[in-house]
C-alpha cells in the first residue's frame, strides 16, 4: 500500500479555492469542533444535526443552519458526515434524504468512525443509489481538543479526483492528511490507529493503578517516567490530568470502546487474546458508569471503588 502525508502549512499555501458549499452533517462533539475550525479558515458550512440544540450555537458562530438532511445536501460541492455510527450514517443518506439530494458530481467525505464493515455497507448504498457521487473515507485520528485546533490527522481514501477539491476543508479541520488509496483503506488504518490508542491508555491506567497499590502517588509516576524514552506529549497530559483526577473526556471510554468492538469484529480474536479481554474490562467498565468519563478512567476502575475521585 502506497500512502502519501501532506502536511496542512504546506497544502495550505498551494490549496485551490473552494467554490461551492460545504455541508456539515452531524453536530455532536468532533462535528461541532471540525466546523469552528471550518469557520476559522474563512469557510462558512451549512450544518444539520437531528438535535436543534446542538447547532444553535453553531449559528450564532457564522454557520448556517439547514432545517433537514436534504437542505444541507441539497447544494453541497463537499459534505461530512461525523456521526456515531454506521447505522447512523445510513440512516441520514436513506431516511433523511441526503443521499437522493446531493447534486452530480458532488464529495461526500465520510469522516465517522465507523468501522471495515460499516464502511462496506455506506459504500454498497451509495454505489446503488448515487454511483455519480464521489464516496471517501476519511476518518480522523484526534479528539475534542485537536478538533477544536484544526489538528486532526486524516486518513483520507477513495477516488483521486477528489483529493484537490477536498484538500482546503482538510487542511482546515487537520494538521496532516495521509492520502492511502481506494476507499476503505482509510476506515482499516483508524481501527489499527485505535487498537494502538487503547493500549497506549490500558496501560497507563494498569500502570498508575498499580502504583497506587504500592503506595505510590500519580505524581511519582510521573516524576519516574520525567522526559525520558518512554515519554511523549500525549502521556504527560493523560498523566497530568490524571493526578488532579481529572477524567473528563478528552476522548469517552464509550466511543474508545465503540472502536476496539469494531476492530475486534474483523480478526480472529483467538489471536489477539489480550484485545479481546481489554474489550471485555472496557465493556464493564462502561456498564458500571464510566463511559461518559475520559478512556484514562480505566485506572480508575481498577481502584476498589471505581467513582472514588472521578471528576
Amino acid at each position: 500500500m502506497t500512502t502519501n502525508t501532506l502536511d496542512g502549512n504546506e497544502e495550505r499555501m498551494n490549496a485551490p479555492s473552494i467554490s461551492k458549499t460545504v455541508a456539515v452533517l452531524g453536530a455532536g462533539t468532533m462535528g461541532s469542533a471540525m466546523t469552528r475550525s471550518l469557520l476559522r479558515a474563512g469557510i462558512i458550512p451549512v450544518v444539520w444535526d437531528r438535535s436543534k440544540e446542538r447547532t444553535d450555537s453553531l449559528a450564532s458562530s457564522g454557520a448556517i443552519v439547514a432545517e433537514s438532511a436534504a437542505d444541507a445536501a441539497h447544494d453541497a460541492s463537499i459534505l461530512i458526515t461525523m456521526v456515531t455510527d454506521a447505522d447512523a450514517v445510513i440512516a441520514i443518506a436513506e431516511e433523511h434524504g441526503m443521499i437522493d439530494a446531493l447534486a452530480p458530481g458532488a464529495i461526500w467525505a465520510q469522516m465517522s468512525t465507523i468501522g471495515i464493515r460499516g464502511f462496506d455497507r455506506v459504500a454498497a448504498m451509495a454505489s446503488a443509489r448515487r454511483p455519480d457521487v464521489l464516496l471517501v473515507d476519511a476518518p480522523v485520528s484526534g479528539s475534542r481538543a485537536p478538533a477544536e485546533q484544526g489538528a486532526l490527522t486524516i486518513f483520507a481514501s477513495g477516488p483521486a479526483e477528489a483529493r484537490d477539491r477536498l484538500q482546503p476543508v482538510f487542511n482546515a479541520l487537520g494538521h496532516r492528511t495521509l492520502w492511502l488509496g481506494p476507499a476503505g483503506l482509510g476506515s482499516r488504518v483508524k481501527l489499527v490507529n485505535n487498537v494502538l490508542l487503547a493500549f497506549l491508555a490500558q496501560g497507563l491506567g494498569e500502570a498508575v493503578s498499580i502504583a497506587h497499590d504500592f503506595g505510590l502517588s500519580t505524581q511519582t509516576v510521573i516524576d519516574a517516567v520525567g522526559d525520558g524514552a518512554l515519554s511523549s506529549p500525549w502521556l504527560a497530559g493523560k498523566l497530568q490530568r490524571m493526578a488532579r483526577d481529572d477524567y473528563s473526556a478528552e476522548f469517552a471510554l464509550a466511543l474508545a470502546l465503540k472502536d476496539v468492538t469494531l476492530a475486534a469484529g474483523e480478526i480472529d480474536q483467538s489471536q489477539h487474546p489480550v484485545l479481546r479481554s481489554l474489550v471485555t474490562q472496557w465493556r464493564d467498565a462502561a456498564g458500571a458508569g464510566l463511559g461518559e468519563y475520559d478512556l484514562t478512567v480505566i485506572a480508575q476502575f481498577l481502584r476498589s471503588d471505581p467513582h472514588k475521585g472521578v471528576t
